[in-house]
């Protein structure tokens, strides 16, 4: 069997001249404010692509660049200024945050509406009763992949390798919207081999370099593989890309799968926010 590279840059491209367009036609660009704390080089790598792409979707991107020994509170009182701009639309904050700064507690300080990234806990639990505002950007991301691959998923049995809030549990939710039945294994799965292989559709991310081989993957099956892996001066997915060409029917690569539509929907989910801000003042 002949597998497909999914062409995730390729893809995220077209999305952000759709998003582009759709913003030519708004009253005014949307605005992201990305509150970058310290100076973790690849945090600055991942917001300078940010930039790079709010640029060419149209959208006005603003970069806090925060003192990596700001305080909680100093954090929490920022993130609540941002959220009563009526000028931002979006706020990502971006990981990892310096040690002593809680993650969890400063994401909870942002409005649910202007939650671009669809972590707060109102937004996944929106989620979870199927009622979504604002979803994660990486779970979105796999969806669209996913159906560029398999447009028709209802009936489609899906494996998720991988149970975080980031990506596994949201991923989930949104391939359960789309009627597939979806198991989620993780590190203490059984026979993870045998779960995987009866996947149509089959996601890794689990954060372990190349975990997922021939034996995983159910001939004629789609692999997303979301995992970021540096191994020596490489980075390499969670996915032997040559141990499954000529099994799956499509797989995405590590760089250039995942990574770049994520990115796409963030600026997606910017746009979104912008909409809903301007008919609730409307």
């Amino acid at each position: 069997m002949k597998t497909r590279l999914i062409d995730g840059k390729k893809m995220a491209d077209e999305m952000l001249d759709d998003v582009r367009e759709q913003v030519s036609g708004l009253p005014r660009a949307p605005r992201l404010a990305v509150v970058l704390v310290g100076d973790n080089p690849a945090s600055l790598v991942y917001v300078k692509n940010k930039v790079k792409a709010s640029q060419r979707a149209g959208i006005r991107t603003d970069v806090y660049r925060l003192s990596p020994v700001l305080t909680q509170d100093a954090l929490e009182a920022f993130i609540n200024d941002l959220n009563a701009d009526g000028d931002i639309d979006g706020i990502l904050l971006q990981l990892p945050l310096p040690a002593h700064l809680n993650a969890d507690a400063a994401i909870e300080r942002i409005a649910p509406d202007k939650d671009v990234d669809g972590l707060t806990t109102h937004n996944l639990g929106r989620l979870m009763v199927g009622a979504p505002n604002l979803a994660p950007c990486t779970p979105l991301a796999c969806l669209h992949l996913i159906k560029k691959a398999c447009p028709k998923l209802a009936g489609k049995n899906a494996v998720i390798v991988g149970r975080s809030r980031l990506v596994g549990r949201p991923l989930g939710q949104l391939l359960l919207a789309h009627d597939c039945t979806v198991v989620q294994a993780h590190s203490h799965t059984k026979n993870l081999a045998q779960v995987c292989a009866r996947a149509d559709i089959l996601v890794a991310a689990a954060g372990h370099a190349r975990l997922i081989g021939r034996r995983h993957v159910k001939r004629g099956a789609v692999v997303i593989d979301v995992g970021i892996n540096r191994v020596g001066d490489r980075l390499v997915g969670d996915v032997n890309r040559a141990a499954v060409t000529g099994v799956a029917r499509a797989v995405t690569p590590v760089p250039g799968g995942v990574g770049p539509m994520t990115i796409a929907m963030l600026m997606y989910n910017t746009l979104r926010a912008c909409r809903r801000g301007e008919a609730k003042s409307a």
